[in-house]
């Protein structure tokens, strides 16, 4: 696994230093969008939307948009500036009892390594939060933002949960919610001792991604029957009309220079010339005798 945090467990004066990895991997389909009819890829573009140019990375900022439409641009080195004081730490502010924090805060799962100094205090505050049967809240800073968390324990691994912040959890209004329903007692017991029988312990290895194994039956039966395409080959035949067009525009350059140094267009050219400046010669005689003093009688 990569490290993809670096720092310590603040609490007081207390300072466990650890890494964090992900605990968790996304598995996509593998599907990408592109062109049905060549099975080229489609490819997204930054582009600018006042003067339609594509803009290169490195010319790409931030702001902030204010509601009459102005931008607040925002440098870098201005970002970096801003105070954010756990950016290293990750530190504790309490401790609440499991069942009071609702599954819907939770958004990503880090595994904590402690760092050889920090093993014994690591596993001081794993086993005191698992007698205690606490989560620690945790203000961590994670990609140059500061999130709500939670350490707990699983096995003997201290996990960092990162948490929506309260005013990021909306609040359901549904019609539903404001009307009386008349449910009778024996339907809810009815339908509970059902739900009892019917329980079990969770297993996550007895539930499979069905979706994806029938994707790839799908994709293999594709292969198998050839029902494929290659992208490339319009890429291909492209690079082969350019050179064919290079190739005819060289060839029509060396035409015309060769046709342009031949002897017989030199001595054309030369013979022009000659008699164009003849003809200005006799421009310039005329012109002098006109204006020549006439002689009287």
């Amino acid at each position: 696994m990569r490290t993809v945090w670096k720092g310590t467990i603040g609490f007081g004066s207390s300072a466990i230093p650890v890494k964090a990895y992900s605990a968790t991997e996304d598995h996509s389909t593998g599907l990408h969008q592109l062109h049905a009819v060549d099975g080229g890829r489609i490819r997204l573009k930054r582009v600018c939307e006042v003067d339609g140019a594509e803009i290169p990375q490195e010319e790409v900022g931030r702001g902030y948009v204010l509601p009459g439409g102005d931008v607040v641009v925002l440098s870098e080195d201005e970002l970096a500036d801003l105070p954010l004081p756990t950016a290293h730490s990750i530190e504790i502010c309490g401790f609440v009892p499991p069942g009071q924090l609702d599954p819907l805060y939770f958004l990503k799962s880090y595994y904590l390594e402690p760092e050889v100094a920090g093993t014994k205090p690591y596993v001081l505050l794993s086993e005191a939060l698992q007698q205690a049967d606490r989560l620690a809240l945790v203000r961590v800073a994670l990609r140059q933002k500061e999130t709500l968390g939670a350490l707990r324990v699983r096995g003997q691994v201290l996990m960092l949960d990162t948490l929506h912040w309260p005013d990021e959890v909306r609040a359901p209004d549904f019609p539903f919610l404001h009307e009386d329903m008349d449910i009778h007692t024996a339907q809810v017991r009815a339908a509970a001792n059902i739900i009892e029988n019917l329980s079990g312990n969770f297993e996550p290895a007895r539930y499979a991604d069905r979706y994806s194994a029938a994707l790839q039956e799908l994709i293999q039966a594709k292969v198998e029957d050839r029902e494929v395409l290659r992208p490339t080959a319009a890429i291909q035949d492209a690079g082969v009309e350019a050179l064919l067009d290079a190739l005819q525009e060289t060839a029509q350059e060396r035409t015309d220079t060769d046709q342009a140094t031949s002897p017989a267009v030199r001595r054309a050219k030369a013979a022009a010339k000659k008699a164009a400046e003849a003809k200005e010669g006799a421009k310039k005689a005329a012109s002098k005798a006109r204006s020549a003093p006439k002689s009287k009688r």
